[in-house]
Order: structure tokens, then C-alpha cells, then sequence
């Protein structure tokens, strides 16, 4: 494609960007809020993107914490790790072991009056090779008023196939909500234990990851046709702590740290102490202890992606979950529909009104990345000395794509200006005409940077049609400042627009007379007067542009001069 042409396709879109410039003027920053205010509207009641748009910088922030709860040292966690299957595998094979086994430890737990014991572990189906092994267990557990056992609650998608209602689970009560809650089916794995059944200490253990695969919440309870289902945590933290408050249904986790970071001891070590004649270990070891049995080992698959590390090991999910439940500290998300909505909104209609009322763009940028930097770091020390995590992920997302798209189209539309100011309007005409007005501004006092560039952002709204409105300050030293304090304005059109150049003087003469209620608006010094000259002239493709602005300019100065010397 010759050179030609491509000047020409670029000017003609210079010209057609700066004809909608021209006719949506500052309006097109609000139609952009308008839009953007119908998609958060549209996000926050059915895609909900930016409304669960927490995931990663709560990740970074709960893992970055300063300030970090520590764990609950009454929760002991009775590790059945890799030490302990090798361990004890000699005796009783790797897993699952003789129930016996769980039963003697059990009791001899119990014996030193631990608060309360809890198994990790789903006793889902009957040892069919060992049933004496099971009916001692069973006893044991019918012995004992703390013990906690776990249900599994199966796929939704599986009730129809399941035989078991709510009213069959011991413990399980109807909510007020509903008086006469249908008596529909759940798919659920029970213990198979009667004692652990009949003793009404049960719920659930399941683990929800997000849709990413990582754990952040933990459900506290399952609503089941009007059904009350709690979960393991719930049912141990408010027996452990006598809690009466009403609990989220989803509880997001407030971590003590790492994995590993409760106090941990081998099951093997305190099964072999507890059969030795001469004991190692202390008598009271767990007395008043939540005691959790669970396990590590990576052959028993128990590990689950969280948002502090990508294997967290599931037993030390339940204990963080009870150690919630217990001290009522877990993590409360300020978020929803209404939160989102208004905070959004008014980031976005803040920044488009900076826009629309042309406030000085470095000041806007300044503002701009103050605020969402603050955000951000307000919602750090809210997660490091309070138990809530501000959400302003989304808003903030909502903010950067309107402050970006307004950004960019003010440069673009700066930008096309200058191309349609420094070159023809079409090759093998004469050139573009301009139309350049000076104003020097004059004051005894020195005018700063920001009352000018205020004063830019005026003219700019007085003016009717395109122009380019610059401003000289006069940070140089020596004769160049002497240039100093002077704001341009220039108007290009096609040389043979007569319209256009009629449009361009009218509007130029119409700021003359007001320029002196403009320098009243923006709160310039008193003695401050504006002087000006009307200079047009027209620019030749044969020759260099740049060159050619400077003439211009220097012509339009001294006539401006000449025209003071006049009236002296």
C-alpha cells in the first residue's frame, strides 16, 4: 500500500475519532459508567464473577498474615501417620486394623478424662473377619459421653437411591422454619456402630473445596427439607464451648498457619506406652483435651488443597474447624450482592466523575491508584487484627476496567489531535488551516502548575468544538522563561472547510469574552489578566510540519506583542 494512502487512512481516522470526541465531548466517561453499571448489575444477580472474585487475594493475604491466631492447645490431633501403619503392621496389618484396637485406645484414653474424643475415621461397615473385635469397640463407645463420630453426606444426585430419611439419624431435629418438612430421602453414610449411632454425637465430615479445588470454607451445616444436618465441628465446638450463637451454614476458615501446626503425637508411641508396664508418657497428657484421631498418611489419601498450602492434611481442616466453631473467631466475609454492588458503583462513579469534570490527569492517576492500594491494604489489616475479611476484590476489578478504558481513550483522543495537528488533512492538497490562539496569562504572583492545568481543564469544557488546549509553564531558567504561564489553543480544520473555520473563530472569539470569568473560576490571584491573539494560517505539505509550528507560533507571539506595544 503506498505511503500515500496509509497517511491518509490514518488521518481520516484521526478525523473521525475526533468527530465523536466532538459530539459525545466529556459525555462519553458517564455512558462508560452507564455500562459498566449495568454489567456489575448483571454480574451480582446472575454470572456473580466479580462477586467471588475473593479466591486469590484472600490466598495471598491469609498466607501473608502478620498477625496469626494461634492454635487451640487444648486440640491434640492422635496422628495414625506412615510411622505408625509401618509401626504396627507387624501385629495388625497395615490398614484397616482390628477395631480392637480403636477400642483398647479408646478406653484407656477415657481414662484420663480427656473433654472430648473424636474419630476422623467413618465406621461405615462391619469387620466381618473380626465381629468380637467390633462388638468391644461397641461397648466401649456405649461407655463413653464424649465421643464424636462423623457421617458422610453423599451427592445430592444420589437421594432418590437411598433409603434413609433424617427422622431415622438419632439427634437430628427438625428447624423451625418449616412445620411440616417433607420426609424425603438422604443419601448418607451412618456409622455402623449402634453406640456411635444411638449416642446422638454425630455429623458430618465432609470437605467442600471451591471451584478451583481449594478448601476456604467448611460447611457447618446441611439443610435437608427442613432438617437441621451439623457438621463434626459444629456438633464438638458447641459441646466443647457450650455455644448458643446460630452459625453460618458455610464457615470461611480462619487458618492458624501451616500444616502441622496444632500439637500432633503418633498413635503407635501412645499405643505401645499405653501397654508398657513402666509409662514414658504423662498420665494427663490429654485430660481436658479435644483429642482428634486421624490420620497423615499419605496412603490413606486424607490430604486436601487449601488456601495455606497446596497438601494440607484433612484431619488438621476438622481440628481448625472445631477450633473455630469453639472460639466463635472464624473469618466473616463482608461480601454479598448489596456490599458488592455499592462499592463497585462507587468506584466506577467517582473515577467518571474525575473524568467528566476534567481534574488534572496525573492528580486522577495519583488518586486513582491511592484508593485501590489503600483498599487493598485496609483489607490486610482487617484480616491481621480482626476476625473479617473485606472483600474488595470484584469493586476493585470493576474500577481498574473503567479507569483503563477512560485512560485510554483520553490518550487516543489526545493522540489524534496531535497527528491531525501535525500533518495535511489529505495528500496533494494545500494542507490543514489552523487556527492558533496564545493566551498569556499575567499575575504578580507566580501561578503554580495545578492553577493552570485547572484552568486548561475549563477551557476545555467552554470550548464547543475540537481544539487542542496546551500549557507552557515556565520551569526554564534564563530568557526561556520568559515563555512562561501561557496556555495554546489550537483548532485545525480542512483548509477549503470554510463551516468548519467559521465554527472555530466563533468559538475562539466566545472564549475571549470569557476568559476573564474563567480566571475568576478557578481562583487565580486578583491582578490576574489574560492577553490573546487570533492568528490563522495554513500548513504546507511540501514543506517539514515541525518547522512550520514553530513559524506559526512564533507568529501568533508577536503579533500578540505587537498589539500590547499598540495599546501602550
Amino acid at each position: 500500500m503506498p505511503r500515500a494512502t496509509v497517511i491518509k487512512i490514518k488521518l481520516l481516522l484521526n478525523y473521525w475519532l475526533t468527530s465523536i470526541t466532538h459530539r459525545l465531548h466529556n459525555n462519553f466517561y458517564l455512558y462508560l459508567s452507564a455500562l459498566l453499571t449495568v454489567f456489575i448489575l448483571l454480574d451480582a444477580s446472575v454470572f456473580h464473577i466479580g462477586e467471588n472474585m475473593r479466591d486469590r487475594a484472600f490466598d495471598m493475604m491469609v498466607k501473608n498474615r502478620i498477625v496469626v491466631p494461634k492454635p487451640d492447645p487444648e486440640i491434640v490431633i492422635i496422628d495414625i501417620n506412615e510411622a505408625s501403619l509401618s509401626a504396627m503392621s507387624a501385629e495388625y496389618g497395615r490398614w484397616p486394623w482390628p477395631r480392637q484396637v480403636l477400642g483398647e485406645f479408646l478406653e484407656n484414653i477415657e481414662a484420663q478424662q480427656p473433654k472430648a474424643v473424636v474419630f476422623d475415621i467413618l465406621f461405615s461397615d462391619p469387620d466381618i473377619y473380626n465381629p468380637d473385635s467390633d462388638a468391644y469397640f461397641n461397648e466401649v463407645i456405649a461407655a463413653t459421653e464424649n465421643t464424636f463420630f462423623p457421617l458422610l453426606r453423599l451427592a445430592p444426585e444420589s437421594d432418590a437411591l437411598s433409603q434413609i430419611t433424617p427422622s431415622m439419624i438419632p439427634g437430628i431435629k427438625q428447624t423451625n422454619t418449616i412445620a411440616n418438612a417433607k420426609e424425603a430421602p438422604i443419601a448418607i453414610v451412618l456409622p455402623h456402630l449402634d453406640a456411635a449411632l444411638n449416642s446422638t454425637r454425630l455429623g458430618t465430615h465432609n470437605i467442600y473445596p471451591d471451584k478451583d479445588g481449594i478448601v476456604r470454607e467448611y460447611r457447618l451445616w446441611h439443610d435437608e427439607n427442613g432438617w437441621f444436618l451439623p457438621s463434626l465441628p459444629l456438633a464438638v465446638g458447641n459441646f466443647a464451648q457450650m455455644n448458643t450463637w446460630t452459625p453460618p451454614q458455610n464457615m470461611l476458615i480462619n487458618w492458624r498457619g501451616k500444616p502441622f501446626t496444632y500439637q500432633y503425637v503418633t498413635f503407635s508411641d501412645v499405643y505401645t506406652d499405653m501397654a508398657s508396664k513402666v509409662k514414658t508418657r504423662p498420665a494427663n497428657e490429654f485430660t481436658n483435651k479435644i483429642v482428634i484421631i486421624g490420620s497423615t498418611a499419605p496412603s490413606l489419601f486424607d490430604v486436601k488443597a487449601t488456601a495455606m498450602a497446596k497438601a494440607f492434611p484433612g484431619v488438621e481442616i476438622l481440628a481448625t474447624a472445631i477450633d473455630n466453631v469453639k472460639h466463635n473467631d472464624y473469618l466473616k466475609v463482608w461480601r454479598g450482592k448489596i456490599p458488592y454492588i455499592l462499592i463497585s458503583l462507587t468506584l466506577v462513579w467517582l473515577t467518571a466523575l474525575a473524568f467528566f469534570r476534567n481534574v488534572d490527569r496525573d492528580k486522577v492517576t495519583t488518586i486513582f491508584s491511592g484508593s485501590q492500594i489503600g483498599l487493598l491494604v485496609l483489607s490486610y489489616l482487617a484480616i491481621n487484627f480482626t476476625h473479617t475479611y473485606l472483600d474488595f476484590t470484584g469493586p476493585i476489578t470493576w474500577a481498574i476496567m473503567y479507569f483503563s478504558v477512560a485512560k485510554i481513550y483520553a490518550l487516543a483522543n489526545a493522540r489524534a489531535m496531535q497527528r491531525l495537528l501535525a500533518h495535511d488533512v489529505e495528500s496533494g492538497k494545500k494542507g490543514t488551516a489552523i487556527l492558533l490562539m496564545p493566551i498569556v496569562i499575567e499575575s504578580a504572583l507566580p501561578l503554580s502548575e495545578a492553577m493552570l492545568k485547572k484552568l486548561q481543564h475549563k477551557i476545555e469544557r467552554t470550548l464547543k468544538n475540537s481544539a487542542s488546549v496546551e500549557v507552557l509553564k515556565g520551569t526554564q531558567s534564563g530568557i526561556w522563561g520568559l515563555f512562561a504561564d501561557i496556555i495554546t489553543v489550537s483548532w485545525a480544520m480542512p483548509h477549503d472547510n470554510e463551516a468548519e473555520a467559521t465554527k472555530s473563530q466563533t468559538a475562539a472569539n466566545a472564549l475571549g469574552e470569557q476568559l476573564k470569568s474563567l480566571l475568576d473560576d478557578v481562583g487565580l490571584p486578583d491582578d490576574a489578566s489574560a492577553r490573546y491573539i487570533v492568528h490563522n494560517s495554513v500548513l504546507n505539505t511540501d514543506k517539514p510540519i515541525a518547522s512550520q509550528w514553530r513559524i506559526l507560533f512564533a507568529q501568533a507571539i508577536i503579533k500578540l506583542e505587537m498589539l500590547k506595544s499598540e495599546k501602550t
